[in-house]
C-alpha cells in the first residue's frame, strides 16, 4: 500500500526541475525539492517519535517550509492540524488540548507566550516566516531516503477545527481519500494543467489555501507564485506571469480599487476562483466590466472540501455558486421533515461524497446528530436549486458569520461580551460590509457601568482572534424576542442592514 495523498504529488510531477513554488523574493523552489524536503521532516517526526495516526500541529507563519512540513507529516502517516496565526494562547490551548498532538510547531517569537498552552506536548519546535528554527534544523539533520509510511483512502490525513455554535470548536477529521478525490476533480473541472501559474496569496491554515489551492495544483504538476498575504499591488504585477488567481471576495473588493486593474493586465490570465463567502452580484459584475473576466465562484467548507462550482465553460451566473461536482450528490431538504424540496424551494442543503469527511474528532454524538441515516451530511446551510440546476446559498442555519473569508460563530464571541462587568446581554450578527462580505457586530445591552464601545473592543484584544472581533458595537435598550424568548437576530439584521454602507 501506498501513502494516498502523497501520492496525489508524486503522480502530478511532470520534471524535477520544474518550479513549484516561487516566492516574491525570488527564491525558487523545484519539485524535486519539494520531495526531498519533505522527506527529511518526515524522516525527522518519525525520529522525534512522531507514529501513525499522531497528530502534529502547527501555527506559523506562511512559508514554503509549511508545504514541506505539511506534506512530510503526511508521508509520516500523521494528521496534520493546522491552526490559524491569530488565535491566542487561550484557544490554542484548548486546540491542543482535544486533539493531543505529538509535536507542536509554533513561531519562535510566540513560544514563550505558547509555553503554558503547549505544556502537555512531547515536543516543541519552531518555525518563522523565514522558513527557520528548530523544525527545519531538525529536517536539515537528516540524510537519505525517506520510506513513506503507507497510508490508505480512509486514512486520517488532516484534522481542521471549526467553530461551534455553542463555542466548543469541532475537529474536522479529513482522510487522504478526501483530499485527493477532491484535488483530482478540480484538476479537471478547473482544467488545470503543468502550465498553470497559480497567484497563491491565500493562508494556509485554511481549507481553501491548503487544500483547494495548493493540492490542486500539486496534483497538476503547476506552479505557485507563493505571496505571505493579500498584497493587491503584488497581486497585480504578478498577472503578467500567472494564469490563476484564488481568493476570497476581499480579494477582488481590494484589487478593484487598483486603477491598474484592466483588460490588459488581466489577458494573461485565464480563471479567477472566488469562495469562503458570498461574492456580491456587484463585485460579480464590475469585475467582468473591468477584466473581461467572470470570476468563477464555488462552494464548500471545512468539513466537505469543495461540493460545488459554476462551470469553466458556461454561464457563471453571479449569486449562485454552481453544479455540483462531478461524484458529489446534493439535495435540498426540509428542515423539518427531511423530505426533498424542488427547484426553487429554499431548505437545508445537505451533501454526499468521496470529499465529505470522516467526522468530529472525539465527538461520536456530534458526528451521528450531523449525518443522515443515507449518508448525508447536513452542511447547516440554507440554499435551493433553481430550474437551471444552479445552487444558491441563501444562508446559514447555524449563524454562523464569514467575514473576510474566516468562519465566526456568534455564540463564542457573545460568551466573552457576556462576561464583562456590566454588560447585561448581547447578540452577535454579520452585517453586509463591502470589503469583508460580512462584519462581525456586537448589538449589545448595558447595564450599570457597562463599557462604551471603545471599552468592549479593547476588552475583547487577546481574547478573541481579530477576525472574530466586532467591527462596531451597538447598544440598545433590550434585544428582540419572539413569545419562546428567543433573540430575533432577523429583526437587529434588517434594522442594522446600511451600517456599514459606503
Amino acid at each position: 500500500m501506498t501513502n494516498h495523498l502523497f501520492s496525489l504529488v508524486r503522480d502530478g510531477v511532470p520534471d524535477p526541475a520544474k518550479t513549484v513554488i516561487e516566492t516574491p523574493e525570488g527564491r525558487r523552489y523545484t519539485y524535486a525539492d519539494l520531495i526531498a524536503r519533505s522527506g527529511a521532516y518526515a524522516a525527522a517526526l518519525q525520529a522525534a517519535g512522531v507514529q501513525p495516526g499522531d497528530r502534529v500541529a502547527v501555527q506559523v507563519e506562511k512559508s514554503p517550509e509549511v508545504i514541506f512540513l505539511y506534506l512530510g507529516v503526511v508521508r509520516a502517516g500523521a494528521a496534520f492540524l493546522p491552526l490559524n496565526t491569530a488565535y491566542t494562547p487561550a484557544e490554542i490551548g484548548y486546540f491542543l488540548g482535544d486533539a493531543e498532538p505529538t509535536i507542536f510547531v509554533c513561531d519562535p517569537g510566540k513560544r514563550e507566550a505558547l509555553a503554558q498552552a503547549a505544556s502537555g506536548i512531547r515536543a516543541i519546535w519552531t518555525l518563522d516566516a523565514a522558513g527557520t528554527g528548530s523544525a527545519a534544523e531538525a529536517a536539515d539533520r537528516q540524510v537519505g531516503d525517506v520510506t513513506d509510511v503507507p497510508r490508505g483512502p480512509e486514512d486520517l490525513a488532516a484534522i481542521l477545527y471549526t467553530s461551534g455554535t455553542t463555542g466548543r470548536s469541532k475537529g474536522a477529521m479529513l482522510t487522504h481519500d478526501n483530499l485527493a478525490s477532491n484535488a483530482r476533480t478540480l484538476v479537471d473541472v478547473w482544467r488545470f494543467t503543468e502550465d498553470d501559474v497559480l497567484i497563491h496569496a491565500l493562508p494556509v491554515f485554511h481549507t481553501h489555501g491548503l487544500f483547494v489551492a495548493t493540492n490542486t495544483v500539486l496534483a497538476s504538476g503547476g506552479t505557485m507564485l507563493f505571496l505571505p498575504r493579500l498584497d493587491p499591488k503584488l497581486i497585480l504585477s504578478l498577472m503578467g506571469r500567472a494564469t490563476a488567481l484564488m481568493g476570497v471576495p476581499t480579494f477582488y473588493t481590494r484589487l478593484l480599487k487598483e486603477p491598474g486593474l484592466t483588460q490588459e493586465a488581466a489577458r494573461g490570465m485565464r480563471l479567477f476562483v472566488s469562495g469562503s463567502a458570498p461574492l456580491l452580484a456587484e463585485t460579480h459584475r464590475e469585475w467582468q466590466a473591468r477584466t473581461g473576466h467572470a470570476i468563477l465562484e464555488r462552494y464548500g467548507m471545512t468539513e466537505t472540501n469543495m461540493s460545488t462550482s459554476n462551470p469553466y465553460a458556461g454561464d457563471r451566473v453571479a449569486g449562485t455558486v454552481g453544479f455540483p461536482l462531478p461524484g458529489v450528490s446534493l439535495r435540498v431538504v426540509d428542515p423539518e421533515t427531511g423530505a426533498a424540496l424542488g427547484p426553487d424551494a429554499v431548505g437545508m442543503i445537505e451533501v454526499k461524497g468521496p470529499n465529505v469527511f470522516k467526522g468530529y474528532w472525539r465527538m461520536p454524538e456530534k458526528t451521528e446528530a450531523e449525518f443522515q441515516p443515507d449518508g448525508f451530511f447536513i452542511t447547516g446551510d440554507l440554499g435551493k436549486v433553481d430550474t437551471r440546476g444552479y445552487v444558491h446559498i441563501v444562508g446559514r442555519g447555524k449563524d454562523l458569520i464569514i467575514s473576510g473569508g474566516f468562519n465566526v460563530y456568534p455564540k463564542e464571541v457573545e460568551t466573552e461580551i457576556d462576561a464583562l462587568p456590566g454588560v447585561v446581554e448581547s447578540a452577535v450578527i454579520g452585517l453586509a460590509h463591502p470589503d469583508f462580505g460580512e462584519a462581525v457586530t456586537a448589538v449589545v445591552v448595558g447595564g450599570m457601568n457597562a463599557p462604551d464601545e471603545a471599552g468592549v473592543l479593547a476588552a475583547l484584544e487577546g481574547r478573541l482572534a481579530r477576525f472574530k472581533c466586532p467591527k462596531r458595537v451597538l447598544f440598545v435598550d433590550e434585544l428582540p424576542r419572539n413569545t419562546m424568548g428567543k433573540v430575533q437576530k432577523n429583526l437587529l439584521r434588517e434594522a442594522h442592514a446600511g451600517l456599514y454602507r459606503a
